[in-house]
């Protein structure tokens, strides 16, 4: 692999010193960091000498909360995202039937509506697809935890006025006034009855839109290639596959095989069906090729956007008390959570509102003084709270002292931060993604996109984290803001942290793996409104490019 030095340019370390001016990077790994004189000692003939430009080198990202077989699979169907109105999304459907030749009675899938960007703000239903009457058809939300499919489509499911709720989720029922999905109130009451309207929420939905398609092995493997690409061109050499199922880690490990796999991936199966991954031992902990099985996930509520987020007071507007709905009660959390910590395991646990957050930290700390006091195993496998979008003070300070990291999906207040206003009021919406909260209280936090609800863009959420302002220009509040290098601290050092790689990645220090990215600018010298307008060039992963961006 030889010696390649990197001088000319911010060296931005995210260590003591922050900067440097030069750095050795040999058979992989960082070998020598400090100012240029000394550095450059280390050249000889064979050296690849590396002049920044005055551009930026700094530690390549570290996605703490993904779905890298979730995006693969999202690369063959219709892209729905950002269309204004079920107008176009049925227009984007019927084109993408004829352009591709959909035959009679085969699935039409398509991915990333938002109702919330719709004029009259509702789910849609199925009589909003029941044009198309010759295909089944399914459109998942931008969330992953709601979709709709046409009459065709609940027929070839099986799904009927009989079909019952399943545990965790909701199937929307056609009440008197017609077919719900216009109000949150109407949609379905829990009780397994009743005409469906089409809209399937949390449980009713996830797990089925993968089990449509005829699988087709090197389909999977293209979109996956696709899918590495996407992250790799956002500076992302660490990815995530947070809801890892039978099927993705057989591709995963396939990709690893073939050498396919450029990245480190770290999985981590749905607890609930962790059986399916039994036997993978060489995988756990410790990379085969790329791949690792990093701990257990868990899925304890919905969507603050799409109002299933379990919280602690109701929704605004909401007249009957609704403030979303566990997945799990909490004997069965209890059982989750203790198995973990006796495996000495890392768990990972879905939690947008504050109840789910507070269930989880209950039984984390059960966990704790049962098992990890009485000198049991699970002393060290820092959990982690994924999104942990409207956890409160008091929870984010008692998770300091169980170490619990709260991974936040930060890019929510731009994204869905006027949603949150109207959904939540102004309280509570002001302080969602509390980073400035777990900074004040010494937690360890990180950042994520939570692909593919969107891109992986981790100098976007930087920047959102920073800025803290919402599509409409709304200003949330700035005492939860924090500095730049603090928000960049969450995609590097600090999710190294997270995957118990801080020894390896996160920053760089001699002895650690040369995984870096280059920027157009330095992200701390830049202000903090040009953040997110900051390029990517290059990503480098062990010394070697892995993605370089077309100039």
């Amino acid at each position: 692999m030889g010696k390649t030095i990197y001088y000319g340019g911010a060296i931005l370390t995210m260590a003591e010193p922050l900067y440097a001016e030069a750095v050795l990077v040999e058979d992989g790994v960082i070998r020598a960091v400090g100012n240029e004189e000394d550095v450059m000692k280390h050249q000889d003939v064979s050296t690849c000498m590396v002049d920044l430009m005055g551009r930026c080198l700094m530690p390549a990202f570290i996605d703490s909360h993904s779905h890298i077989t979730a995006l693969a699979s999202t690369m063959g169907l219709v892209p729905l995202a950002e269309l204004p109105d079920m107008n176009a999304v049925c227009a984007r459907l019927e084109d993408y039937r004829v352009k591709h030749q959909v035959k009679d009675g085969e699935w039409i899938i398509g991915f990333g509506y938002d109702h919330n960007i719709f004029p009259d703000g509702r789910q849609p239903d199925k009589s909003d697809l029941d044009c198309f009457t010759r295909n089944p058809v399914l459109i998942s939300h931008a969330s992953g935890h709601m979709g709709v499919v046409n009459s065709m489509g609940l027929e070839r499911m099986g799904i009927t006025k009989d079909t019952p709720d399943p545990e965790g989720g909701r199937i929307g029922r056609v009440t008197e006034q017609g077919c719900p999905g216009r109000e949150r109130s109407e949609i379905g009451t829990g009780n397994g009855f009743g005409e469906p309207n089409g809209y399937l929420e949390e449980s009713a939905l996830i797990g089925r839109a993968g089990s449509l398609l005829s699988p087709d092995p090197e389909r999977e493997m293209e979109g996956l290639r696709k899918a590495q690409e996407v992250y790799l061109s956002h500076g992302i050499t660490t990815i995530q596959d947070g809801l890892m199922k039978e099927d993705g880690f057989r591709l995963l490990a396939r990709a690893g095989q073939e050498g396919v796999l450029k990245a480190d991936i770290v999985g981590y199966p749905d607890m609930k069906n962790a059986k399916e991954l039994g036997g993978r031992t060489e995988y756990v902990k410790r990379y085969q090729n790329h791949l690792k099985i990093g701990g257990y996930k868990i899925i304890l509520d919905g969507s603050p956007q799409g109002r299933t987020a379990w919280m602690s007071r109701p929704y605004e507007g909401a007249e009957d008390g609704y403030r979303g709905y566990p997945t799990y009660s909490e004997a069965e959390v209890e059982q989750y959570v203790e198995t973990a910590y006796k495996e000495d395991m890392q768990i990972l646990a879905h939690c947008n509102g504050d109840a789910a957050a507070e269930q989880f930290l209950n039984a984390a700390e059960k966990a704790a003084r049962e098992i990890v006091d009485a000198g049991g195993m699970g002393k060290d496998i820092r959990p982690v709270m994924i999104h942990a979008q409207f956890a409160r003070g008091d929870q984010i300070r008692r998770m300091a002292r169980i170490s619990m990291i709260p991974s936040f999906f930060a890019a929510h207040i731009y994204y869905w931060g006027d949603v949150h206003l109207k959904n939540l009021g102004r309280e509570r919406a002001e302080r969602i993604s509390p980073v400035r909260t777990a900074l004040d209280a010494g937690v360890i936090y990180t950042l994520h996109q939570d692909t593919p609800v969107i891109e992986p863009d981790m100098l976007e959420t930087v920047w959102c984290v920073v800025n803290r302002t919402t599509k409409g220009g709304i200003r949330l509040s700035q005492e939860e803001a924090v500095s730049c290098l603090d928000a960049l601290k969450g995609v590097t050092i600090y999710a190294a942290v997270q995957y118990h790689e801080e020894s390896s990645k996160g920053s760089i220090e001699e002895g650690k793996r040369a995984d870096l990215v280059i920027l157009s600018e330095d992200p701390l010298r830049a202000g903090k409104d040009r953040i997110r307008g900051i390029t990517v060039l290059e990503t480098i992963k062990d010394g070697e490019t892995v993605y370089c961006r077309e100039r």
